[in-house]
């Protein structure tokens, strides 16, 4: 089974590609940018970046029938590795302590949109 999500409580692709991917057991999400949907904008500081990727990520995950919970896995991708820091404070507010998934951080030269930030996760589903 290979099913395509689409919610409209995250921003739509800007490119080739869909939100994410559920095959039945695994959730995997395109990199989500840190768009606040309730104003099309993207803020200002690394702080709220991450807070708006995130809110992004629970929205898909949660469209998909699949709990933020769920997360396994998180690639973050900095344009600026002195953000590290602010965003792991972020991060690490959004995950129950004990329960953080595995993840990566790259930095990279540029993300659309001039974001600082962009976060793309999987979630598999224990049956």
């Amino acid at each position: 089974m290979r099913k395509i999500i689409q919610t409209d409580q995250a921003p739509a692709a800007i490119g080739p590609y869909v939100q994410a991917i559920d095959t039945g057991t695994s959730l995997h999400l395109s990199g989500q940018l840190p768009i606040n949907m309730a104003t099309n904008d993207i803020p200002d500081n690394i702080e709220e970046q991450t807070k708006h990727s995130l809110k992004n990520i629970r929205a898909i995950v949660e469209a998909a029938g699949y709990d933020f919970s769920d997360i396994i896995h998180c690639t973050i991708y900095l344009t600026d590795m002195a953000d590290f820091s602010a965003v792991n404070e972020v991060y690490g507010q959004a995950f129950p302590e004990g329960a953080y998934p595995t993840r990566s951080c790259i930095a990279v030269r540029e993300i659309p949109k001039g974001a600082r930030v962009e976060i793309e996760a999987l979630a598999k589903k224990d049956h």
